[in-house]
């Protein structure tokens, strides 16, 4: 279980004991981000593996090294789950199960398969709408929710992304490298809660760069030789 963490101490212990509540007795590692609170504290004290990156590497960089230490330790299955207390453990079974059974090499928590209780700012709804018609269009599959970080991926999924893994901003842009790739891809439906705490890094500015980004970064992809 990756939990990347970027000053997340309002959060962790949630997300950590929420994932132990499900019964499916994964191992958690936390990648502490170079957090300037006391993430990497609260989360030891739960009793899990905690990595503190020396320098903060953003969410990319973050999620990468724990690809890596799934990749070097051996593990056939990883799922990530974001640290500010969005996702819920009850439903990792079922983003867990569609890896398991090999239907998937990746199996994404959507928030848009079913009708939830979700409901996004005007700005970011429009912009998971424009990136899951623009993947779509992209893989010829149809997606709902390709900027969820919650997900599960198999052995082939860990070694691909242990490799190579976008800096920022990266969940869009892992979907079309790994569909690229010839991974399946799957979504399933799963319910998620607005940020509790901390503060999200997408601000206005930085959501114009983001899409004006990843736009580019999708378009470039089939002809990537990585």
């Amino acid at each position: 279980m990756i939990i990347p963490a970027y000053n997340e101490a309002g959060s962790i212990r949630k997300v950590i004991r929420s994932i132990r509540a499900s019964d499916l007795g994964a191992d958690i590692v936390v990648i502490n981000d170079a957090s300037k609170d006391n993430t990497a504290a609260e989360a030891a004290e739960e009793g899990v593996n905690v990595i503190t990156l020396p320098i903060n590497l953003g969410i990319g960089g973050a999620v990468q090294t724990g690809y890596k230490y799934a990749c070097v330790t051996g593990y056939d299955v990883a799922v990530q789950v974001d640290g500010d207390g969005q996702h819920d453990g009850k439903d990792l079974c079922k983003v867990v199960d569609g890896v398991m059974s090999g239907e998937a090499d990746i199996v994404v928590g959507s928030r848009f398969v079913e009708e939830s209780g979700y409901k996004p700012s005007v700005s970011r709804g429009m912009g998971i709408l424009f990136f899951s018609k623009l993947v779509s269009k992209i893989v010829k599959m149809p997606l709902t929710d390709t900027t969820s970080g919650f997900r599960a991926i198999n052995r082939k999924g860990i070694e691909l992304f242990s490799r190579y893994y976008p800096g920022d901003y990266p969940e869009v842009e892992t979907i079309v490298y790994a569909a690229s790739r010839g991974l399946k891809i799957k979504e399933v439906s799963v319910d998620m809660q607005h940020r509790q705490h901390g503060k999200s890094s997408i601000s206005l500015f930085n959501g114009l760069y983001y899409m004006v980004k990843v736009t580019i970064m999708l378009l470039l992809i089939p002809g990537k030789n990585y």
